[in-house]
């Protein structure tokens, strides 16, 4: 009895492999060519249309033809971990991180990007509440889960555009995006400092304002107040738009 899912499985693997690699592996004996090459058409395209529709700078930037090579790839080569498609761009970003060469240095960072729009609109997470009357400085922060702060070695935002670069920049670039109550997803450029600071405040919740303006300014070799002031305007507008907001005290 254990012979014949055996077999099956056996037939499947086959089956599959051919179909993930038409060009490297042989289909199964016995099949007729246009069934298989129905599957063939129906597998990829959608895998094509579902990754072209999440990253479709990435498609633009590398042209339809590279990117559906790079798609190929992909398929043939990646063995995804989920069945949820939609989980699947972030396997899609990650197999993109791994790779030794890419067909343009930034799609790594690029597809990145484009993927952190769609996993926050999608999370379950909720904003901070209003903080009301308080002061950032004076009282222990956290960060929204709602607010992302990234750094990037290429300017991400631009990369699609006409003036986008061709080669890496000496300066990194910083973004915050987050998700505002209305539900949209919103981007804003940053200072490399402002990243650190935000990421910092999310790592390590529960200390105030003026100790993570000092130990930002440790960490890059300034004077121990050298942020505070600059740093104190910049808490205070990330409090305003809910990027930040008091820790509650645990019950």
């Amino acid at each position: 009895m254990a012979e014949a899912p055996a077999t099956l499985r056996a037939q499947q693997h086959a089956f599959t492999a051919h179909l993930r690699d038409p060009q490297a592996v042989s289909a199964p004996a016995g099949l007729d060519p246009r069934r298989v090459a129905v599957y063939q058409r129906l597998l990829f395209n959608n895998l094509l249309g579902l990754l072209s529709t999440g990253f479709p700078v990435c498609m633009r930037l590398l042209g339809e033809p590279a990117w559906n090579t790079l798609v190929r790839h992909y398929f043939a080569t990646h063995r995804c971990q989920t069945p949820l498609f939609t989980e699947l761009a972030a396997e899609f970003v990650q197999w993109l991180q791994a790779q030794p060469t890419l067909p343009h240095p930034a799609l790594a960072e690029l597809a990145h990007y484009e993927w952190v729009e769609t996993a926050l609109y999608q999370s379950s997470a909720e904003p901070l509440p209003a903080p009301g009357d308080v002061d950032p400085l004076r009282v222990p922060l956290q960060r929204s889960p709602l607010a992302w702060p990234l750094l990037y070695g290429w300017p991400v935002h631009r990369l699609g555009a006409e003036d986008a670069p061709s080669a890496l920049p000496s300066e990194p670039t910083g973004l915050l995006v987050r998700r505002d109550p209305d539900g949209e997803v919103r981007f804003a450029a940053l200072s490399p400092l402002a990243v650190h600071l935000l990421s910092r405040i999310g790592e390590q919740p529960g200390l105030d304002g003026h100790r993570y303006l000092q130990q930002l300014a440790t960490d890059h070799g300034l004077g121990a107040d050298a942020l505070a002031e600059p740093g104190a305007a910049l808490l205070q507008q990330f409090l305003r738009a809910g990027v930040i907001g008091p820790l509650a005290p645990p019950h």
